[in-house]
């Protein structure tokens, strides 16, 4: 067994244990308090959103079996995805509606149509693929948000960016009709560095005025569609890179000679050990500690004031989030565990401003909402089906008096008389809550599994899963409603207004 996995399984068996034996104790009084009886903001009903990588879908680098990384990239290739699948379009619909993202490392590099004779092994976006995912886009009702090619270029060439290459995309996209409703130049153009090396790398400036010509070419096609970036990855505890060249958010909203529809940046709050720089590597006890999802808030408290100063009018997006950096972390981002991070970052996205929160990855990856080999839904898949049918467009801020319960609320979905509190017990130990400022409770769902680290998920202690491809909120039992939360549980209230 390897140090990792070993490592892993220590965790497991300790949390395990733990888990069983929460009965013996002592509960922890929580008090939760609804703050203001006004929404602090308004969400769009496309808030949880998703997105397939470029390489899963026209068959590049990726990294299910793979544990190594060569820039940026998984050592694996894959074939294309098929998006043909009355399976795959069943499950995409019951998280509807969303943002569709296509981008990813290999956006900047990928052929459109036709692969150039030089290079036999080159990965290419052909018209069929093309047609292929604008029709599960319409059957689907997903709007597509589209990372343009950036190219590989040399330094001295940035700031002169002539959009050659995506022309013939355009021009077909037009002729059939096609809707792109978001658009961005590059895929985390702050790491081209890491990913295409060292003279790759464009400053904030020559990136303005670069994304001003690409803004430009793309009105005259598309007038309607939205321009959003740069979508910088920014690390934990690090930030937005490790060399003072690539820090170009500031710069770049500072000098953008246009009005920007979307400010986005990514975010991952761990690394998974495929990834060579590791600030915060995945583990089950980083996934579980309060610590960890700190530097969430930090980064989009910053953003925020740099987009308020900018670019005012622009909407804030998280354009790409996963659990872990470099496909995820086996056994950690595809299990139970898993679900607290994503329902934490849900919860504080919506509250803290963002309009749209797109997770890498619908399929493909460890971190992937559903299995890509097998089509079967993940456990994150199913706390976002939950959030999707439980927590409405309208945000309220709300406190927490113990740091391992967190708490959030927005309007329940189908009835203005009731709001949903998600309450998020961290802790190995039962939580009494004490409401202040809500009403009566009315129903609730607790998402649970056997230990943390399970790959099943039970929704009021019924197993989640599809019924001859149907399942409903009624499919699962009521219980008798109680104020205790139970350890490392996810659950939802509905209250009255």
């Amino acid at each position: 067994m390897s140090a990792s996995r070993l490592f892993s399984t220590i965790y497991a068996k300790t949390f395990r244990a733990l888990h069983l034996r929460f009965r013996a104790i002592k509960p922890k009084q929580v008090d939760v308090a609804l703050i203001s009886a006004e929404p602090v903001c308004q969400l769009p009903a496309e808030y949880l959103s998703f997105s397939i990588d470029i390489s899963v879908l026209v068959g590049g680098y990726w990294w299910e079996g793979s544990m190594g990384v060569k820039r940026g990239l998984g050592t694996l290739r894959v074939p294309p995805i098929d998006l043909q699948t009355k399976k795959l379009d069943r499950l995409v619909k019951a998280l509807g509606p969303s943002y569709l993202r296509i981008g990813g490392s290999e956006a900047d590099k990928i052929h459109y149509f036709q692969a150039p004779s030089d290079e036999p092994d080159s990965i290419v976006l052909t018209q069929a693929i093309w047609d292929k995912l604008h029709a599960f886009l319409q059957r689907n009702q997903l709007k597509l948000v589209f990372t343009f090619k950036y190219g590989l270029f040399e330094r001295s060439q940035h700031g002169s960016w002539q959009g050659s290459e995506i022309q013939k995309l355009l021009d077909y996209s037009k002729q059939q009709n096609y809707q792109i409703d978001v658009c961005e130049l590059g895929n985390e153009l702050n790491a081209y560095w890491a990913f295409h090396g060292i003279r790759s790398q464009p400053g904030g400036k020559n990136l303005a005025q670069d994304y001003a010509t690409f803004a430009h070419l793309l009105k005259r096609y598309y007038p309607n569609t939205k321009i959003m970036g740069p979508g910088s990855a920014y690390w934990p505890k690090l930030g937005e890179s490790l060399t003072p060249l690539s820090n170009l958010t500031k710069t770049f909203l500072a000098y953008l000679p246009f009005e920007l529809d979307i400010v986005s940046w990514h975010y991952y709050p761990f690394q998974s050990k495929r990834s060579p720089v590791r600030t915060r590597t995945a583990t089950l006890r980083a996934m579980l500690s309060p610590k960890s999802y700190q530097d969430f808030t930090k980064y989009t408290d910053k953003l925020n004031f740099w987009r308020h100063l900018h670019q005012p009018q622009a909407e804030f997006w998280t354009g790409e989030t996963g659990s872990a950096q470099c496909g995820g972390q086996p056994e950690l981002s595809d299990r139970f565990v898993s679900c607290f991070w994503w329902a934490e970052q849900l919860g504080n996205g919506a509250v803290s401003g963002h309009k749209v929160m797109i997770r890498q990855s619908l399929i493909g990856g460890d971190y992937g909402l559903i299995n890509r080999l097998t089509l079967k839904p993940r456990p994150d898949y199913w706390l976002s089906w939950l959030w999707v049918r439980l927590m409405g467009q309208q945000v309220y801020a709300v406190q927490s008096s113990h740091k391992r319960v967190r708490v959030y609320c927005q309007q329940n979905p189908d009835n203005q008389h009731q709001k949903t509190l998600m309450l998020i017990n961290m802790g190995n130990f039962p939580a009494d809550i004490e409401l202040s400022r809500f009403g009566k409770i009315n129903q609730q769902y607790s998402l649970s599994a056997k230990s943390v680290d399970a790959k099943k998920v039970l929704i009021n202690g019924q197993k989640a899963k599809f019924n001859k491809g149907k399942v409903s909120l009624d499919d699962f039992p009521q219980l008798p409603i109680e104020t205790r939360l139970k350890p490392f549980t996810i659950n939802f209230w509905l209250v009255e207004s």
